[in-house]
């Protein structure tokens, strides 16, 4: 069952106030327990202009409950604003990129992570408190190459949490679709999924052709290389918040679902 509201816990993050020095202190603190000595998981995470949502979103990873010792990176992909330094000042690694993109930011981070696990998380997303544990212990068994989780919207246009709500479950069957008739790997978001460090550097990393993704080409290149299966992580406690930012930068809800419709049936 999604939930048709946002739960009090990922609303709690949101109404964090990123300016606020307690505030950062808190994440900097929890950071300190949640990185445990040598890193078994890392979390990358590229962030450009995310001064508004950086900090909530660290909040929210920094207070997972895990027993894996984690290291957080957010590559900073030439931010003008204030991401960099409240980064820092919450204790976490922030290394630049140059080269602007999402592919270049993502490559940087993976090279300069030390985890066994990488997970793959946006600076404008709030993570549940089981997230990390969720993701990784699929990967704790062979058989599966890569984790993909479920999202659901932060609505922040006009557009309200109860129509995003059947949305979602639109896009479970788009999904479904994708899985049995198309390819799975087109499921795969980068803010929400998890591979091995080594496999990764194996494929190349996040290095894809023209017209594909990032995210979902990795996870065919994994496939592809017989490193397993993906594995879709279906827990309640693994669906993380993100803002609708994506869908207002399609022109809409309306122009979205059709561009989705597009592409699952191939039209042009």
């Amino acid at each position: 069952m999604r939930p048709v509201s946002i739960p009090p816990y990922i609303n709690s993050y949101l109404k964090l106030d990123y300016l606020s020095k307690d505030v950062v202190a808190k994440v900097d603190k929890a950071y300190s327990n949640l990185l445990k000595g040598e890193p078994q998981v890392s979390i990358v995470m590229p962030a450009y202009n995310e001064e508004t949502n950086i900090v909530q979103t660290l909040a929210s990873l920094c207070n997972n409950v895990t027993d894996r010792s984690v290291e957080i990176i957010v590559v900073n992909n030439n931010s003008k604003d204030k991401t960099e330094e409240l980064v820092k000042a919450c204790g976490v690694t922030c290394i630049l990129e140059t080269t602007q993109g999402i592919t270049p930011a993502r490559n940087t981070g993976l090279a300069k992570a030390t985890g066994k696990y990488i997970l793959n998380a946006d600076a404008d997303t709030i993570y549940p408190k089981n997230w990390i544990e969720e993701m990784i212990k699929p990967l704790d068994n062979d058989a599966n190459a890569i984790t993909y989780g479920r999202f659901s919207f932060i609505p922040v246009g006009r557009t309200g949490r109860v129509i995003y709500f059947f949305y979602e479950y639109f896009s479970d069957l788009s999904k479904l679709y994708n899985k049995h008739f198309k390819t799975e790997a087109v499921n795969v978001y980068g803010f929400n999924s998890g591979f091995r460090r080594e496999q990764g550097l194996q494929v190349d990393g996040f290095n894809h052709p023209p017209g594909s993704n990032e995210d979902g080409y990795l996870a065919l290149k994994l496939n592809n290389k017989g490193f397993g299966k993906l594995y879709q992580v279906n827990s309640p406690k693994a669906i993380v918040w993100t803002t609708d930012r994506r869908i207002q930068i399609d022109g809409g809800l309306v122009k979205g679902t059709i561009k989705r419709i597009k592409r699952i049936f191939n039209i042009t």
